[in-house]
């Protein structure tokens, strides 16, 4: 369900792009962002540095559609978002906050956080996430810069980019608990 919330808006962005203008789904998915924040709140959980940051990145470029550019292209309003999702994870990684850690902290208990190597897990998962980023910029600047290129490969760059890194997500800790053994039976969310 995390993943689903985390991702929301950037399908409905993709989505919207599709069916209507660059400043509905620049304002539509900083209001998704907005409630997945909310709904973390209301949860008792942190705000979030990628859903705040995406709020910031999402209505920024809306109003700068909006009051200073509105012929800018679809291509470029995604190159944008990109290059703003890109920067929150490598400024999460510069100071030694990555954003997948707030995720975890709150799907694993204490013990998890403690094992050795919980923090490389998670900068390994932080950088798979900012490889998807760049490559989803790749296809968006393909899209803008080589004429004939055609729409639908930049979109399956972005799908296929932002899918791997979904997939790693879920798959890169299993695998890390087959190879290195399983923790102690209370050091593993759902372990009894």
């Amino acid at each position: 369900m995390t993943i689903f919330l985390i991702l929301a808006p950037f399908g409905s962005f993709a989505l919207l792009m599709l069916v209507t203008s660059a400043q509905v789904s620049l304002f539509a998915s900083a209001a998704i962002c907005l409630a997945v924040v909310a709904i973390d709140v209301a949860r008792g959980r942190s705000i979030k540095m990628l859903g705040a940051g995406c709020v910031v990145v999402f209505a920024g470029i809306g109003a700068w559609v909006t009051l200073i550019d509105p012929n800018l292209n679809n291509s470029a309003v995604k190159l944008a978002t990109d290059v703003g999702v890109l920067a929150i994870s490598l400024a999460s990684l510069i100071i030694r906050k990555p954003f997948v850690l707030q995720y975890a902290l709150e799907a694993v208990d204490n013990e998890t956080t403690k094992l050795p190597g919980f923090m490389k897990a998670i900068y390994i998962i932080t950088w798979a996430w900012t490889g998807a980023f760049v490559l989803m910029i790749v296809g968006n600047v393909l899209t803008i810069y080589v004429p004939g290129f055609p729409l639908w490969i930049g979109l399956a760059i972005a799908f296929a980019a932002r899918n791997s890194a979904a997939y790693f997500t879920t798959w890169y800790p299993q695998y890390r608990r087959a190879k290195h053994g399983v923790p102690p039976a209370n050091a593993l969310p759902g372990a009894n």
